[in-house]
């Protein structure tokens, strides 16, 4: 049998994108409708952003720590996040954690590394943004990096918190995306990761400027690899 995934979720949309993903792509896998076991945990959003407005990191790692645990109890083999913005604090949660954890970033980054992309523009939250989760991770394979400039971060913050966590998916947050993803372009970069886990709901490589790296959907897909490959 596979492993058992625990998701450790965090908003909802994005907790069941990569749910839904590793149930659909499962199949490919491992037969028809076949796929893990899978698991999740998910406090509310509101805790975790009371948390993100005071930079209370500890706070963060609390949240996800209590829910490692709870699937811990519930039988799961490893754990997965599919939220880009909490993953600030995985540095005081690994420590601690009663089981291992794929991290979003670095599926992401060796995603880069393996199509050659050489700049990447950041999209995401301005938490996510201003972060070094991605930086630290692309730094180690050697790519480079953009961050949008301030007025963009804070263009695409608001469509997410306001409209795709929300499930609101309009032509205008999709033309936000669109001109900040071209200006990334301009400045040289040849893909963007999509580093919230809502923006696929709304982006993808057939309305993009750039080629898209696609955080939520890499991270299902490393995870139902990494449930198959332990079974072994």
């Amino acid at each position: 049998m596979p492993q058992h995934i625990g998701i450790v979720g965090c908003s909802a949309e994005g907790a069941s994108l990569c749910y839904r993903t590793i149930c659909v792509e499962g199949g490919a896998l491992l037969g028809h409708h076949a796929h893990p076991e899978v698991s999740m945990h998910t406090p509310s959003l509101a805790d975790y952003e009371t948390c993100l407005g005071r930079g209370d990191l500890d706070g963060i790692a609390a949240l996800m720590l209590s829910s490692a645990r709870k699937l811990a109890a519930a039988g799961v083999d490893f754990l997965i996040c599919p939220d880009n913005t909490i993953h600030q604090a995985m540095h005081l949660v690994e420590p601690h954690s009663p089981l291992p954890w794929l991290h979003i970033a670095e599926v992401v980054a060796g995603e880069a590394k393996t199509r050659g992309f050489h700049r990447l523009g950041l999209l995401g939250t301005r938490w996510l943004v201003d972060s070094e989760v991605y930086p630290q991770k692309l730094t180690d394979r050697s790519i480079d990096y953009r961050r949008p400039d301030a007025a963009d971060r804070d263009a695409i913050d608001r469509v997410i918190m306001t409209e795709l966590v929300e499930s609101k998916f309009t032509p205008e947050g999709i033309a936000c995306h669109q001109q900040v993803i071209a200006r990334l372009q301009q400045a040289g970069c040849d893909a963007v990761v999509l580093g919230c886990t809502e923006i696929p709901l709304i982006m993808n490589d057939d309305n993009s400027p750039l080629p898209t790296l696609d955080s939520t959907r890499l991270l299902a897909r490393a995870a139902l690899h990494r449930a198959i490959a332990g079974a072994a």
